[in-house]
């Protein structure tokens, strides 16, 4: 607030002290040509004030501590033009290079170390404005509305005992419109007789911070007091008047440039230590769908399926014990394993909770007799080794799910469609063997719980952004060189964003320094390179205990369903640490278009955050860092397999990490 109140003060002194020269030494007319168009330049020192707050400076870096305040001395410079027909009122035109960069005010990062935020935000600003000179003097005010463009949005990040951090501001607003208002005041200098009149003009102007916001996401916003002066030339013969467009046009182009050598930002996300692994309790959802392999009414071999004496001593708790050493980054195998024991899974909770009901909804392409065999055939798996009732099982057929995978006029990725469609879908409204969220039941199966040791975590990946990459660039690889001067390679890649386990860069070193090379082929045949530099360090603590949690998406959605949203508002938020970290990673399956999956998936990233960040606001816990990220249909990192219908549906996925802070 004193901030605020400050520049404001500053503000109304240099008004009065303008308005006060212009009705003093300039109120009489002075008999000089009045040209009715101006051109010239400006330069002026922009007073940049922060308010709001920012934390998530990107994709890659959420710092443990938020940024609030801030303050800037920065440039300005533009090339003007005005337009007065007569002494009164008249139209201005600005087009600035305007620097809105400044420094957070510096805060304490949790392990009690100062922390610095410092940005140099820039834009290519165009400014019309209506000009009025209310006293037919050399006193003038003006306001409109200003127009920028994103040129720069580049941030410093340093954090005592840490290294510093130079990259870009993720979700910045490509185009900001705001206002603006100020005074200024014609000082001539050239002879009263000239057909070319010159003006010295000092101004000053504020530059609101409504809709000032720099970013898309968080509440940081910019205002700005602008002091200057401008050289401004007049001529009543309008053909002299063509130069100053021509450098106008020029100097359009130039920025023009600019912005698209600018487009292209490489940064890497590097982990404080590299995790060999972790030791992990994770609750895995069960789907509660049976896939039948195509021309077959048979369940499937890849099922388990018991025996009338197996199934009388099976517990769903034994597979909660059974800890088989196949966890690559914590999934797959193991987890398949426990999906694929589902109609066990199903009998158990049926035979332990004698109320329960459930409807089998069997599904067959065109041919929902066929569908109802299906489900037919699950049911007497039920009733014959399980022994239930028959009558606490209903069955129906369909042609297609109630929410099918194959959409109406689908031309690409039928057969993968058709056999995600044939399948039993195990409906029930009994709260037994459902997800419980806050007293209400949604239609997922109660999830499963395995406690395992994670191998190679997705927070010991280094992560390397190159910023509209798919658009500019053919591909992009990535060199690392570490101080012997030994170098590694990796890529090509073609999407924005790659990943590395630091363990490989490590290999057998148990930490190193390397400098980061990113050489990209751009579609028009020119090579790019950027620099960063990393440093990395093993760690083989086991005892850190994190927890997983999973949440699934039908086919081609980005909402979480308003029981997931309960689910993470009541279980997984409160079970967050503070000063924890939070990882989350979207993935999608390999149907469709490879962008299409990448931004479908970051959405669904963003979703989870969004609903954890909101109930973590609401219960006052503090200093929770987050890193979400989206992999789209990238195989390298996908939690299944793409081969079988259930590997499929269950990479339609987010799965959070909450891992406590040490």
């Amino acid at each position: 607030m004193s901030q605020n109140y400050t520049a404001k003060q500053k503000f109304t002194i240099i008004l009065l002290m303008f308005i006060f020269a212009g009705l003093t030494g300039y109120s009489q007319e002075v008999k000089r040509p009045q040209p009715k168009w101006w051109f010239g330049e400006s330069v002026a020192a922009n007073f940049n004030y922060y308010v709001g707050t920012t934390q998530m400076l990107n994709q890659n870096l959420t710092v443990p501590t938020a940024f609030h305040k801030g303050y800037g001395v920065k440039p300005y410079v533009s090339l003007l033009t005005e337009y007065r027909p007569n002494k009164t009122w008249g139209g201005m035109l600005n087009v600035a290079f305007d620097n809105r960069g400044g420094k957070f005010d510096e805060v304490v990062a949790p392990c009690n170390c100062p922390a610095d935020l410092s940005t140099n935000i820039s834009y290519l600003s165009i400014e019309p404005s209506l000009r009025l000179a209310p006293f037919k003097s050399a006193f003038y005010v003006f306001a409109g509305p200003t127009i920028n463009i994103n040129l720069s949005k580049e941030f410093t990040y340093t954090q005592q005992y840490q290294t510093d951090t130079r990259a870009d501001w993720s979700d910045i607003n490509k185009t900001v419109i705001s206002a603006q208002a100020g005074f200024g005041f014609d000082i001539p200098v050239s002879k009263k007789t000239s057909n070319t009149q010159m003006t010295i003009s000092p101004f000053a102007s504020f530059q609101t911070d409504l809709f000032q916001a720099p970013r898309s996401v968080e509440s940081w916003s910019i205002y700005t007091i602008r002091t200057g002066i401008a050289l401004k030339f007049g001529s009543v013969k309008r053909a002299k008047a063509v130069t100053p467009i021509q450098n106008t046009v020029t100097n359009t182009v130039t920025n023009t440039v600019t912005v698209v050598e600018k487009e292209i930002q490489f940064s890497v996300r590097a982990p404080k230590v590299v995790p060999l692994n972790r030791q992990i309790k994770e609750t895995f959802p069960i789907r509660n769908s049976v896939f039948f392999d195509m021309g077959s009414t048979d369940i499937p071999k890849r099922y388990i399926l018991l025996n009338a004496d197996q199934a009388l001593v099976f517990r769903e708790e034994q597979l909660q014990n059974s800890q088989p050493d196949n966890l690559n980054k914590g999934r797959s195998a193991r987890q398949l394993a426990v999906y694929h024991n589902i109609l066990n899974i199903l009998g158990d909770r049926m035979r332990a909770n004698p109320a329960s009901t459930i409807t089998l909804v069997g599904s067959s392409d065109k041919n929902p007799v066929e569908g109802k065999i299906l489900a037919e055939n699950v049911k007497d798996y039920l009733v014959v080794f399980y022994k239930i009732d028959p009558s606490r099982i209903s069955t129906e057929g369909r042609d297609k799910p109630i929410i099918p995978s194959e959409q109406a006029g689908a031309v690409k990725y039928l057969d993968m469609l058709r056999e995600g469609d044939r399948r039993v879908d195990i409906i029930s409204t009994s709260p037994e063997l459902l997800l419980q969220v806050g007293g209400s039941s949604s239609s997922y199966f109660k999830p499963i719980e395995i406690t395992s040791v994670q191998q190679d975590p997705l927070d010991g990946d280094v992560i390397f952004t190159v910023t509209n990459s798919s658009l500019l660039l053919d591909s992009w690889t990535v060199e690392f060189t570490d101080e012997q001067g030994n170098v590694q390679s990796f890529g090509p890649y073609t999407q924005d964003q790659a990943s590395v386990s630091g363990k490989i860069i490590l290999g057998n070193n148990t930490q190193g320094n390397y400098k980061v090379v990113m050489t990209g082929k751009t579609k028009t045949g020119l090579t790019i390179t950027k620099e960063s530099y990393v440093s990395l360090m093993k760690t083989g603590d086991v005892k850190q205990e994190g927890l997983r949690y999973t949440i699934l998406f039908d086919f081609d959605k980005s909402k979480t369903i308003e029981s997931y949203e309960k689910f993470l508002t009541d279980i997984v938020a409160p079970l967050i640490p503070e000063y924890g970290t939070v990882i989350i990673h979207g993935h999608t399956d390999i149907i469709g278009d490879e962008k299409y999956n990448l931004n479908l998936s970051n959405e669904r990233a963003r979703d989870a955050q969004q609903i954890i960040e909101k109930a973590l606001a609401n219960s006052g816990k503090k200093g929770v860092k987050f890193e979400s990220y989206g992999f789209g249909k990238d195989a390298n990192m996908a939690p299944f397999d793409n081969t079988l219908p259930e590997e499929r549906f269950y990479n339609r996925t987010v799965i959070i990490d909450i891992i406590p802070a040490k």
